[in-house]
């Protein structure tokens, strides 16, 4: 097969794995426990992954909110048995692995604490592109010595790739200051499977011809384009891929790994990755999904979502506006709030939609729908065209932000200084929340100084000054099976009955 196919980079093509956070994450709503991971630790360590990714994103929340889990933990856990491959996670830059910015006390402390449970490469991003926010957390990063990924959040205003925002020039110029801030590898990070397959091979082509590091892509399968954006983005040169083990692949997930590997046997990008051993880990995968299944979504027959193909909202998003809709009993409206989140995103400065943004726009597309345009604005969109979150794609429509700004504690003039300039020290406070907690550490000052209520209530658990609540204790298979041979006894009782 020519090299000339390949973009002039003919080196195996590598892969991360994902199973073991936004895998779970995207399909069973971050409930994978530790113990369901730890069997299978072993084997991903010595399957050739370039890293898996381990922790980050909605996990610190998940694990202490709704598992009863010490996030902190669970990296440290899962070294004992691998050893070798980096663990990785998602950091959201000054938002670190929560929805707000935290000051630079807590950030550079939360790195470090990081780190010191065995967290290698860093993959951080900012919802808004604004790499201000990754100032504090990149020097703490490289400091520890570990990988620094500065990722650029994909968005389109468009169908495909292109139009006034998000063109070629955007992420070229993108890739450039990440390039000056000493990033070891860039990642296009694809929340929504927006990124089409040839505009993917457009994008890292051009990547690959400006800048001289490593290009990884990140891209859901949400609208089913995901596997193929993976295999132009090989051909264009992409040095790595993230993809999860096939029981937690798909939908909503990522490409699975192991037709992947098969797609590139017997070219020059051959992963040399061994197929048998996928099959194996996958076969631990579908005996414990089980004990996640009322997790997952069983609305609609399609395992891809077309219509994000339109009106380009990431899934976990769209499971959010439907969810408030319910509880306002107004589901019918859901097209008009599509239509909205279109033209609310453009009023507010056409921020990507990812979190923290997504949220953001989101429920107040569902406010202007139910209420009236900005009748009522939530605090996070005051903060977000005041500058708190840092610069906009594209400048907040001057009406819409005046509407916003009124009335708000920190003025009507918008800030464009980095947002973590104007907060106040943290960590004191995170301190004495715990301070009359026996046992606490610093391990646990730093949940409480992420998650206020919930992350000090979880240290009360945690401590025993609590008792774990009984949902977070999980369900076991046996559960499973027990409510299986219940829902057979009972319609074997109907069948009677008729």
């Amino acid at each position: 097969m020519s090299n000339d196919l390949w973009n002039g980079n003919t080196a195996p093509l590598k892969i991360q794995d994902l199973t073991l956070r936004d895998g779970h994450q995207s399909l069973f709503a971050t409930r994978m426990r530790t113990e369901d991971m730890v069997p299978i630790a072993e084997q991903l360590d010595e399957a050739g992954f370039w890293a898996l990714e381990v922790w980050g994103g909605a996990t610190f929340d998940s694990m202490s909110r709704f598992l009863g889990e010490d996030p902190w933990e669970r990296p440290r856990i899962l070294r004992k048995y691998a050893k070798n491959t980096p663990f990785s996670m998602l950091l959201r830059g000054q938002n670190l692995v929560g929805y707000r910015n935290y000051a630079d006390d807590v950030a550079r402390e939360f790195v470090d604490k990081s780190c010191e449970a065995g967290i290698n490469v860093f993959r951080v991003f900012d919802a808004l592109n604004d790499y201000r926010n990754f100032e504090t957390v990149v020097e703490r990063i490289k400091a520890n010595g570990q990988h620094f990924q500065g990722t650029i959040c994909y968005s389109l205003t468009e169908r495909k790739l292109g139009g006034e925002v998000f063109s070629l020039a955007y992420y070229l110029d993108k890739a450039r200051q990440l390039v000056e801030m000493g990033a070891d590898t860039i990642c296009v990070k694809d929340m929504a499977g927006l990124i089409a397959p040839y505009d993917a091979y457009t994008l890292i082509k051009a990547l690959k011809e400006k800048v001289d590091l490593p290009l990884h892509l990140h891209t859901h399968y949400t609208s089913g384009m995901a596997s193929m954006s993976c295999l132009k983005a090989a051909e264009a040169g992409v040095d790595i891929i993230d993809c999860c083990l096939a029981p937690f692949a798909l939908r909503t997930s990522h490409p699975a790994v192991e037709p992947m590997i098969v797609a590139m046997e017997g070219t020059p990008r051959d992963t040399g990755m061994d197929l048998k051993a996928m099959l194996t880990m996958g076969e631990h995968l579908e005996k414990i999904a089980p004990k996640y299944r009322d997790y997952m979504a069983t609305n609609r027959m399609a395992t891809i979502d077309t219509g994000v193909l339109v009106h380009q909202v990431p899934g976990g998003m769209i499971s959010n506006l439907v969810s408030q809709l319910k509880q306002a009993g107004a589901l019918d409206r859901l097209p008009e709030v599509y239509a909205e989140v279109a033209q609310a995103r453009k009023d507010l400065g056409t921020p990507p939609l990812v979190t923290p943004t997504s949220q953001i726009v989101g429920v107040q597309s569902v406010l202007n729908v139910l209420f009236g345009r900005y009748k009522m604005v939530t605090n996070q969109v005051k903060d977000l065209v005041y500058g708190l979150y840092g610069k906009t794609p594209t400048k907040p429509d001057p009406e819409v932000r005046a509407k916003c700004l009124r009335g708000y504690s920190r003025g009507t003039e918008p800030f464009d200084g980095r947002p973590a300039d104007v907060l106040e020290p943290e960590m004191e406070a995170a301190k004495k929340r715990v301070a009359d907690i026996p046992g606490s550490d610093d391990w646990d000052v730093m949940t409480s100084a992420i998650y206020d209520v919930t992350g000090t209530q979880f240290v009360k658990i945690k401590r025993g000054v609590e008792e774990m609540p009984a949902e977070m204790k999980g369900k076991t298979l046996e559960d499973v099976a027990a409510e299986d041979k219940a829902m057979d006894d009972c319609m074997k009782e109907y069948k009677k009955g008729k």
